[in-house]
């Protein structure tokens, strides 16, 4: 992590970052400034895609660089630790991390889909979410919530800030607020305080309501938050 008169550049994990939320993120992320690291099973693969990051950065001033490596090699080498990984195998993976010390971000979103479309998974009888079983998982970890209700298509087809704001949600301020000032990367604006961690069990399903309206009205649709000008 390193400290500017005006930002904070981190360098930040990418696990799952050859899929289209990782991907997409850990491209914004680079293109404002933040070093990424692409995590996957296999680093070649990850590696692949690091090179496609950095090609298309290549014109743009400022930029982060990207570098692909094996999963817990990837997070060994960085401050902060995106989880963008499907929920399926998710406490697996997660348990099996280097994590402790680490500030780590979820948008991880348990989603099912049946003839009627997208919805969420019931996580702990109701009482629980990814984020928390991340927690839970890796008590040495201070892991918030972030991310979850923005499109993938968007992050890598658009150059362009998205409009919309991005909601986090944690017990830590200190880990809150890394998410907040990564957010900007990707709407030019800090990210929203949400509350508490326990309230990922609402932002994670939601998105399969912004799945449905993206479906009827073949858009990227994201959450704007009204009210905040004077913040």
């Amino acid at each position: 992590m390193t400290e500017t008169s005006e930002t904070t550049r981190y360098t930040v994990a990418v696990i799952g970052g050859t899929g289209p939320q990782g991907k997409g993120l850990g491209y914004r992320f680079a293109r404002h400034g933040h070093d990424i690291v692409l995590g996957s099973r296999a680093a070649e693969k990850a590696e692949v895609v690091a090179t496609e990051v950095n090609d298309r950065l290549a014109d743009v001033a400022g930029a982060g660089t990207a570098r692909g490596l094996a999963n817990a090699d990837a997070v060994a080498a960085a401050d902060v630790v995106l989880l963008a990984v499907p929920y399926d195998g998710h406490d697996e993976l997660v348990a099996s991390l280097p994590l402790a010390g680490k500030t780590v971000i979820s948008c991880v979103n348990p989603l099912a889909f049946d003839k009627r479309g997208a919805h969420g998974k019931v996580i702990n009888n109701g009482e629980g979410s990814a984020a928390e079983s991340a927690a839970e998982l890796q008590p040495e970890a201070t892991v918030v919530g972030a991310f979850h209700n923005v499109a993938a298509p968007a992050l890598w087809s658009e150059d362009e800030f998205l409009d919309e704001d991005v909601i986090v949600v944690g017990d830590s301020v200190e880990g809150k607020q890394v998410a907040i000032d990564l957010a900007a990367s990707v709407t030019g604006r800090p990210g929203v305080d949400g509350g508490k961690l326990r309230l990922a069990r609402v932002l994670e399903p939601f998105t399969a309501v912004l799945i449905s309206i993206n479906r009827k009205y073949k858009t990227h649709s994201g959450i704007r938050v009204t009210g905040l000008d004077a913040h």
